[in-house]
């Protein structure tokens, strides 16, 4: 399965990495096991930022919670909540 992972603000930042096309094992069939492949494969630096308990999550640019399902060719994108002043 491919997927298109975007990164913004401080999830940007504290991963170095604004965007990427993952091809993983079609497998991962929910946002939760992505994120489990995902930290598992690149380290304690992502489960910090991808675990994290306020972490925003968005499939093809709708608000999702972790136990959306995937499809081949999403978009997944990973940003802190939004604040203003």
């Amino acid at each position: 399965m491919k997927l298109q992972l975007v990164y913004f603000a401080r999830v940007r930042e504290q991963l170095g990495l604004d965007a990427e096309e993952l091809q993983c094992p079609a497998t991962l069939g929910r946002v939760d096991q992505l994120i489990d492949y995902l930290v598992a494969e690149r380290g304690e630096r992502w489960q910090a930022v991808l675990k994290a308990p306020n972490l925003l999550v968005a499939v093809n640019q709708e608000m999702v919670s972790v136990s959306t399902s995937l499809a081949d060719g999403d978009e997944v994108a990973f940003f802190p909540p939004v604040t203003g002043g």
